[in-house]
């Protein structure tokens, strides 16, 4: 899984992270807002049959997402020199909690909407009473997605340059990765060259 997604294709990876969620999104938004009857009110067994898919939605663009940032992190080490220390472990963990933090919200939201709960009055209800865990969660979740940031662009520059690299030379690669729908017509192109090169010399020494 890995090396498919380094040798995805800019394009590829654009449209099924980005181009296939919001297209999944205009569509079910646009049949909510057709199913609303000339009085102006809106047919709330098919407002809430549509909203189910939007747990899918999230569901498939964590995955893709996350997927992505793993596979860079991961998949590039066997690249880098021996000598460099990149803090892999470090990097696990801190990838593992925001991971598991989004994926307990979409199996409450989950629940919820396919009818283990009693609709987004539930969701409301769950996420109030664990207030106390889940924004110390969502803080920790947002540092530790920025770290992942921080790693994943540090990786692809030291694997280019075959050196340790300080931020104000991959800085570039961080806020490129951060925007990604936009940084990724720049960065997997550059991914896809260094799988290629170093394919082509042989390198298949792993890290871990």
């Amino acid at each position: 899984m890995i090396n498919k997604f380094l040798n995805a294709k800019h394009w590829q990876l654009f449209t099924l992270m980005f181009g296939i969620p919001i297209l999944l999104q205009i569509v079910v938004m646009t049949t909510m807002f057709a199913n609303i009857d000339s009085n102006g009110n809106p047919d709330q067994t098919g407002m809430l049959n549509m909203m189910k898919i939007f747990p899918i939605i999230m569901f498939l663009y964590v995955g893709l997402f996350f997927g992505w940032f793993w596979s860079i992190g991961i998949g590039l080490q066997k690249y880098i020199p021996d000598d460099i220390n990149m803090k892999i472990k470090k990097f696990k963990i801190f990838f593992l909690i925001p991971l598991a933090y989004i994926l307990f919200l979409l199996i409450v939201i989950g629940t919820t909407f396919y009818g283990f709960s009693s609709g987004s009055n539930a969701v409301g209800g769950i996420v109030g009473k664990m207030l106390f865990v889940v924004i110390p969660m969502h803080l920790l979740s947002m540092f530790c997605i920025f770290y992942s940031l921080y790693f994943v662009s540090k990786t692809i520059k030291t694997t280019e340059l075959k050196r340790d690299v300080t931020f104000s030379e991959f800085a570039g690669e961080f806020f490129m990765i951060w925007f990604f729908p936009i940084g990724i017509w720049i960065i997997q192109p550059r991914i896809n060259k260094i799988v290629s090169e170093e394919s082509t010399n042989g390198n298949t020494v792993y890290k871990t």
